[in-house]
């Protein structure tokens, strides 16, 4: 079983490395069988004699992405540049999230014809117009990121009716909590809002709370997308989109329930201001704020219970004493 994963030394690329490497897969094949080759400009830190890095430029030679998907079984593209710095470097989201994407496809329908293919796409392909935005929901996007997400759907869908790849793409609602430092995602202040405050420090968020959000937790995400790469393409159709489970929360609400947790679990918490920034809040109240997941729940992906669970599974994996 050889898998590839782009942007695999970030966050979910981590998490979801771990993950594979952890359990057979759908056809029973034993996890010291798994061969991972992470794709990204840094390394990996999962420490594993079956994980390889390649630093690797995805707008880079044509050749260099055959060569690496080359006899894959599965691709999960995870690489891509999020929506602030979309916003800001209209041309780079371009080159890397719509034309790397698509040379990526055409390269497993070269090197690996028929692999299956999981794409990471986002809230953002939708309006944030107050209706709910399930899977058949026309895509509107009101950003550059959620454009280009948009545009990596239909390249899969349309890779798939060819029969390069087996695809299947996952819309993600923002992911928290993420460890570490800020990215530069305009939704980077949801983990924040509990990171800092939990260390101690403190947070300015610059969102309004009553600006509506779809979350989804780290476990729920990475578990979402092992189980629809598992997921057999007859089962997913001609459209092969899908709406993650997310929590429908406010800003307000994932303030509260930072707090919660922190009294709950006795932690010296940072203290939470807010400080409207007008650009951030632009781009998060152009996202919908109402999620439908029926495909995902039908298939038996995974769910979050709550707010205050997502916090606790933060604390539990990433919180002091821990990895």
């Amino acid at each position: 079983m050889r898998t590839v994963i782009t942007g695999g030394a970030g966050f979910l690329g981590v998490l979801l490395t771990r993950r594979l490497l952890a359990a057979p897969d759908s056809a029973g094949d034993p996890a010291d069988a798994r061969r991972i080759v992470v794709a990204d400009r840094v390394a990996t830190p999962v420490a594993d004699d079956r994980v390889t890095s390649v630093d690797l430029d995805l707008c880079g030679p044509d050749r260099s992405l055959v060569e690496l998907v080359a006899g894959a079984d599965l691709v999960v593209h995870l690489a891509a540049v999020v929506s602030a710095d979309a916003e800001a470097s209209p041309e780079r989201a371009w080159q890397t999230n719509v034309d790397a994407s698509r040379r990526l496809l055409d390269a497993c329908g070269t090197a690996a014809p028929g692999c299956r293919f999981v794409a990471t796409s986002s809230v953002a392909v939708f309006a944030g117009d107050g209706e709910p935005s399930g899977d058949r929901s026309r895509a509107v996007p009101a950003s550059t990121y959620g454009m280009t997400k948009a545009m990596l759907e239909l390249l899969v869908n349309e890779a798939t009716r060819r029969g390069a790849v087996d695809g299947r793409t996952a819309r993600l609602p923002t992911v928290i909590v993420r460890p570490g430092r800020p990215n530069l995602a305009a939704s980077s202040f949801a983990s924040g809002v509990f990171r800092e405050p939990f260390g101690g420090q403190a947070m300015t968020v610059p969102v309004d709370p009553s600006v509506p959000m779809v979350v989804i937790g780290h476990r729920a995400a990475v578990a979402g997308l092992a189980g629809l790469a598992a997921v057999p393409g007859a089962q997913l159709g001609p459209d092969r989109a899908i709406n993650l489970p997310g929590l429908e929360v406010t800003v307000g609400d994932l303030v509260d329930a930072s707090r919660r947790v922190a009294a709950r679990r006795g932690i010296r918490a940072g203290a939470i201001t807010v400080d409207p920034d007008p650009a951030i809040g632009a781009i998060v109240a152009s996202w919908p704020g109402r999620w439908v997941a029926d495909r995902a729940r039908a298939l038996g992906l995974a769910a979050d219970r709550s707010l205050d669970a997502i916090a606790e599974d933060y604390l539990d994996d990433f919180g002091p004493g821990r990895a």
